[in-house]
Formats: C-alpha cells, sequence, structure tokens
C-alpha cells in the first residue's frame, strides 16, 4: 500500500438546482467565500490557478489547479492538481428532486515532504482532517448555491 496515495468519495445532497450548484462549482475565486479551508485562490491565466487548503490540522497545502473536463449540461466538472497534491478532482452532479445529488471524487498522492514522513502515523489524522473539511464544504456550498438560486442567479 503506497501510504501517501488517497481516494475519497462524498455524496451531498444540496437544496438547489443543478444549474445553480455548477455555477457555484464552475467559479473557483468564490470557494474562498463559502469553503473555510479554501484559505486563497489566485487565478494564473484562463484555464489555471493556485490554491492554498488548510483545514483543522496546522498545515497548508498549496497546489497548481488546471482545468481538465467541464460540461455544464452534463453536470460535470473535472481539474488536475500539481504540487503538494498530485492527482484530480472531480465534480458530478444529477438532479434530486428540488435539488442536486453532488458527487466528489479525488485521488492524489501526496507530494508535501512532511506529510509524506507522517504518512503512517499520521494517515487518520490526515483522514478525518479531510472529513472535517469535506463537512464544512457541504454545508457552505448547499449555502451558497440557495443563496445563488434565491438571487436569480446573480451572487
Amino acid at each position: 500500500m503506497d501510504w501517501s496515495h488517497y481516494r475519497f468519495l462524498s455524496i451531498w445532497k444540496v437544496p438547489a438546482p443543478p444549474a445553480a450548484v455548477f455555477a457555484v462549482l464552475e467559479d473557483p475565486e468564490g470557494y474562498p467565500s463559502w469553503w473555510p479551508q479554501v484559505r486563497d485562490v489566485a487565478r494564473v491565466d484562463e484555464c489555471s490557478g493556485t490554491v492554498r487548503f488548510r483545514s483543522f490540522l496546522p498545515y497548508d497545502l498549496v497546489v497548481g489547479v488546471h482545468e481538465g473536463r467541464g460540461d455544464r449540461d452534463a453536470g460535470f466538472l473535472e481539474v488536475r492538481m500539481t504540487g503538494d497534491l498530485e492527482g484530480w478532482v472531480r465534480w458530478t452532479l444529477r438532479p434530486h428532486g428540488a435539488g442536486t445529488v453532488v458527487r466528489y471524487e479525488q485521488e492524489v498522492e501526496v507530494n508535501k515532504p512532511l506529510l509524506r514522513r507522517l504518512a503512517v502515523p499520521g494517515r487518520p489524522f490526515f483522514l478525518a482532517n479531510h472529513a472535517l473539511m469535506m463537512r464544512a464544504g457541504r454545508r457552505g456550498l448547499a449555502a451558497r448555491a440557495t443563496m445563488l438560486r434565491a438571487a436569480g442567479g446573480a451572487v
């Protein structure tokens, strides 16, 4: 087993339609306003940028994000990551009643030297740290998408 390799899956129910959820997800500069652990986003060019994350544990992760595949009509958005994490993140949206089921998938290799050295003893803590981040992301996305929907699409 590669202790620095992670694969995550989260399923969220968001009380807003897929179009409103997609609008929030496709705006990377807006993430810090609704996802507390996304500390900074800086656009490098039209298709890439850098993101700094920090959850409960006292370390930052800085990644380059690069636009991957995306299709608003299909409810699909993917980005590649480089830097402290190497891999990808994928969002898939499906209508569910008046809301949306959001599927978040992530597969990464941790490159940050300290986290690689602590890979075995730290893994349970890293997993818990990620779970806390995802819980906050779900709440923030639901609130932001609902606000966007209520405002008629402009937040």
